[in-house]
C-alpha cells in the first residue's frame, strides 16, 4: 500500500483528525522567530489542507480550522499571558482566561477559511486538480487580511512573516506584502498535498512551486529603492528598565541617568530613545536633560505628549542638534494606531483597567497621515511599537520618508516569544518599503534592518547598551509601497472564483 493511501487512511480515523490539527497548528509556530524554520508553516498548512480534503462536512472543516488555529495561537502568542499576569498584575485565572479567549477569537479566521474551502471545493470541476490549492490560498489570504483589519486588527503570526530572509520566498514581500506571502505559502502547501495524493505525478504543480521559489529568490536581488543623502551615524539606546520600576516616581532619576549616560558614551548624528523612555510628559522634561541628548547631534525621543485639549498622545519627538528649547528645533509624531485594552478602552470595556495595572492607558490617536520628521537630508517616519504590524499604514509615509524608525517599550512582553517575533515583523516592513528600519527598544530586540529585510546588527536583550552604526536613507517605491495590499487581494479574489462543474471534462 502506498504512502498516500496510508496517509489518507490515517487522517480519516475518528478521533485522530482534531488532535492532528492542533499539533499541525503548533508546528506552524516553528516558522516564526526565534526558531524561524521557514518551511514549517508550509508543511503545517499542507497537513491542514489534507485534513480538510477528507472532512465529512462543512461544520467539521470549520472545527478542524478552529483547532488548528488554537494550536497555532496558544503556542505563538503565549506572551499575552506574560503581559497580563507577569507584568500587568492580572490575577492568574483571569489572565489565562483572557489569553485563551483571544486565541479562540483569532482561531475563528482559519475556521472560516476552512469552512469556505470545504464548500468551495465541492463546486469545483472534477478535472480541476490544482484549483483546490488556488482556492485554499485565496481564502487563506483573505481571512488573514481580515484578521489584520477588523476590530483594529491583530495580524500577529500571519504566516507570511515566517518568510523573512533567508527564505527564498522573501523577495515576494516587496511585491505582494505579508498577506501575499501568506497566500504563496498556502498555495505551495496545497500543491504539495496534490503532489502527495498524485504520488508526485503533476508537472504543473512541480513547475509552479519551482517558479515561485526561483522568482522569489530573484526578487530578493531587485533594487526597488536607491540610497539618498549621506548616511547618519545612529545610536539606538536600550535602557533595560523593568516595567515594574519604570513608572515609580523614586525611579525616575535612574531612568534619566541610564539614558543620559548611554547617550554621552555613544555620540552620534542621531540618538534614539525608545517608546516612553522617559516616564514623563515630554512637556515636563527639564531643558537641561533634553540638551544632554543633543550635545553631539539630534535626538529622537519616545515620550507621551500633552495636547492643548488636556489629552495626551504616545509620541516621538525629534530634537535638532544643540537644542535650545525654541519651537523651530522640535518636531513630533503622534502614534495613530493605538493598542486596544493597552492604550485605550474600547466602548464598554473601561472595567478592564480595574483588573490590570497599565499606566498611561488613555492615549489619544494621532492623525492618519503625518509628515516625516526632517533631519538634514533624511526624512524620518517613526512608528511606535504595535504600529509596525500594519504595512499599509507604514507606507502612507512614502515616498517622502527615507528612513523608518520603530520605538518600542518591549518590557511589557517580559522574556517571551514576543521580542524575536516583533523583530521578524519589522524585517517584513523593511522588505515591503525598501527602507532601512531602525528599532530602539527598552529591553530588546534593538536592531538595524537593511532594506532587504536582513538584520545587520542587534543588541542582546535585557542589557543596558547602545547600538551604534551607520544608517542609509533610501528613496523610491517598491511595488507593495505603490499598491499596498491591492495586488495580493486581487489575486486572492481571482483564486476564489468558482468554476462550473458542468463544463468539466473527465481526465
Amino acid at each position: 500500500m502506498s504512502l498516500a493511501v496510508h496517509g489518507s487512511a490515517l487522517i480519516q480515523r475518528p478521533g485522530f483528525s482534531l488532535p492532528l490539527a492542533f499539533v499541525l497548528g503548533m508546528l506552524c509556530t516553528l516558522g516564526f522567530a526565534p526558531v524561524a524554520v521557514s518551511p514549517a508553516p508550509t508543511f503545517s498548512l499542507m497537513g491542514l489542507f489534507m485534513l480538510l480534503q477528507h472532512a465529512p462536512s462543512a461544520s467539521r472543516a470549520a472545527l478542524l480550522g478552529l483547532t488548528w488555529g488554537l494550536g497555532c495561537f496558544l503556542t505563538g502568542v503565549s506572551w499575552i499571558y506574560v503581559s497580563l499576569h507577569d507584568v500587568g498584575g492580572m490575577a492568574m485565572p483571569l489572565a489565562i482566561t483572557a489569553t485563551f479567549l483571544l486565541c479562540l477569537l483569532l482561531a475563528i479566521y482559519p475556521a472560516i477559511a476552512s469552512n469556505l474551502f470545504f464548500r468551495g471545493k465541492a463546486r469545483l470541476a472534477a478535472n480541476a486538480s490544482l484549483r483546490p490549492a488556488l482556492l485554499f490560498a485565496g481564502l487563506w489570504t483573505l481571512t488573514e487580511w481580515l484578521r489584520g483589519t477588523l476590530f483594529t486588527g491583530f495580524p500577529w503570526l500571519a504566516v507570511g512573516y515566517s518568510q523573512t530572509p533567508p527564505s527564498p520566498l522573501a523577495g515576494w514581500g516587496a511585491v505582494l506584502g505579508v498577506y501575499g506571502l501568506s497566500g504563496l505559502v498556502a498555495l505551495i502547501a496545497g500543491l504539495l498535498a496534490v503532489l502527495f495524493k498524485a504520488r508526485g505525478k503533476s508537472i504543473t504543480a512541480w513547475l509552479t512551486i519551482f517558479g515561485l521559489l526561483v522568482f522569489g529568490a530573484l526578487l530578493r536581488h531587485m533594487d526597488w529603492t536607491q540610497p539618498i543623502g549621506k548616511p547618519l551615524t545612529v545610536a539606538l539606546l536600550q535602557g533595560n528598565i523593568a516595567q515594574s520600576l519604570k513608572w515609580e516616581p523614586n525611579r525616575l532619576a535612574m531612568s534619566i541617568d541610564t539614558y543620559t549616560r548611554l547617550a554621552q558614551q555613544h555620540p552620534a548624528d542621531l540618538t534614539i530613545l525608545p517608546e516612553t523612555a522617559l516616564p514623563l510628559m515630554f512637556n515636563e522634561v527639564p531643558l537641561a536633560i533634553l540638551q544632554g541628548f543633543t550635545r553631539h547631534g539630534a535626538a529622537l525621543i519616545g515620550a507621551p505628549i500633552a495636547t492643548r485639549t488636556n489629552e495626551y498622545t504616545n509620541g516621538a519627538v525629534l530634537l535638532q542638534p544643540t537644542f535650545t528649547g525654541t519651537p523651530g528645533q522640535v518636531s513630533a509624531y503622534a502614534k495613530r494606531h493605538l493598542v486596544p485594552f493597552g492604550e485605550y478602552a474600547p466602548p464598554g470595556f473601561a472595567w478592564f483597567f480595574q483588573l490590570v495595572n497599565i499606566p498611561m492607558s488613555s492615549f489619544t490617536a494621532g492623525s492618519a497621515r503625518q509628515a516625516p520628521l526632517i533631519l538634514g537630508e533624511q526624512k524620518i517616519a517613526p512608528n511606535i511599537c504595535y504600529e509596525d504590524l500594519f504595512g499599509e499604514e507604514i507606507i502612507r509615509a512614502l515616498p517622502a520618508a527615507t528612513l523608518l524608525i520603530n520605538l518600542s517599550n518591549t518590557a511589557w512582553f517580559g522574556d517571551s516569544l514576543a521580542q524575536p517575533q516583533h523583530l521578524q515583523i519589522a524585517q517584513m516592513r523593511a522588505i515591503e518599503t525598501g527602507r532601512t528600519m531602525l528599532r530602539a527598544t527598552n529591553t530588546g530586540m534593538t536592531a538595524i534592518i537593511s532594506p532587504k529585510g536582513i538584520v545587520t546588527a542587534v543588541l542582546p536583550p535585557f542589557t543596558a547598551a547602545a547600538l551604534t552604526a551607520s544608517a542609509q536613507g533610501y528613496t523610491g517605491l517598491t511595488p507593495y509601497a505603490r499598491w499596498g495590499n491591492v495586488l495580493a487581494l486581487l489575486l486572492a479574489g481571482l483564486a476564489c472564483l468558482p468554476s462550473r462543474r458542468q463544463s468539466a471534462k473527465p481526465q
